[in-house]
């Protein structure tokens, strides 16, 4: 399926580091989640993570960003020895649009917070991106769900932060704008470092350069399956299946055990 929208879309800063996680533990209470977690998120590259619900993915997505609380030691590195701290956005499953701003508000609303002046420019031009110009100054409460994912994508990029942390972002909608929404993520944060929590291996497939299964008690990461070609890619495509036949499998001996 392809996206039928003529906006250019894409990043104009990729991401030039590499983020190392090492040695991640998160406990509550007495229970370890995960422990000793490596994990690699290449420079401009889009990791997907999927596991069982209640494994950890969305855990070990708020150690990344910073925002677990509990039990928590290891490392996160960067290789241009900077640190990953404010280098992060983070889009939750949910889209969190304020009721009483407009979207062009709602966009802006990470620079209003820190107390800087919003480039008004820039967020006319991602919403405008997202195919919602004539949009711009309606509130939530007259979007349809899918209006809201895109402003909610559209703030997001509007931090233009290297790494990007998304937590089933397309889960509450329905299949034929879930792959819309796909496909423009993948166009629109091509060059960005990508991590993305979700439930659905296709949708992994789509739009992963990596594929892990998060498993076990403590969690644990197996090995990454690698799609062939530049996402999206095409839900037909033969090595997708297979690949989708081999993820499935490595889920299933998870439910299966």
């Amino acid at each position: 399926m392809r996206n039928t929208e003529q906006t250019s879309v894409g990043t104009q800063n990729p991401t030039r580091f590499d983020v190392h996680l090492s040695g991640a533990r998160v406990a509550f209470g007495s229970a370890d989640i995960f422990h000793d977690l490596d994990l690699t998120l290449k420079a401009g590259s889009f990791t997907c993570l999927l596991g069982p619900s209640g494994v950890g993915k969305s855990t070990l997505l708020r150690y990344l960003a910073g925002l677990v609380e509990g039990d928590v030691s290891g490392n996160i590195t960067c290789s241009d020895g900077e640190i990953l701290k404010n280098r992060v956005a983070y889009m939750a499953q949910q889209d969190l649009l304020l009721p009483w701003r407009t979207v062009r508000e709602n966009v802006e609303l990470g620079a209003v917070l820190r107390g800087e002046r919003p480039d008004h420019k820039r967020a006319e031009q991602l919403i405008g991106q997202v195919g919602l110009t004539d949009a711009a100054h309606l509130r939530p409460a007259k979007l349809s769900g899918g209006m809201k994912q895109r402003a909610a994508l559209a703030r997001t990029l509007m931090e233009d932060r290297p790494v990007v942390l998304m937590d089933e972002p397309f889960s509450a909608l329905d299949p034929v704008n879930r792959l819309r929404l796909q496909e423009l993520a993948a166009r629109v944060l091509r060059g960005k470092t990508v991590l993305l929590v979700t439930h659905d291996p296709l949708e992994a497939l789509r739009l992963g350069d990596n594929v892990h299964v998060l498993s076990g008690t403590p969690a644990t990461l197996q090995d990454a399956i690698t799609p062939s070609g530049q996402s999206p890619r095409e839900i037909a495509d033969p090595d997708i299946l297979a690949k989708q036949a081999e993820l499935l499998r490595q889920l299933g001996a998870e439910i299966a055990s």
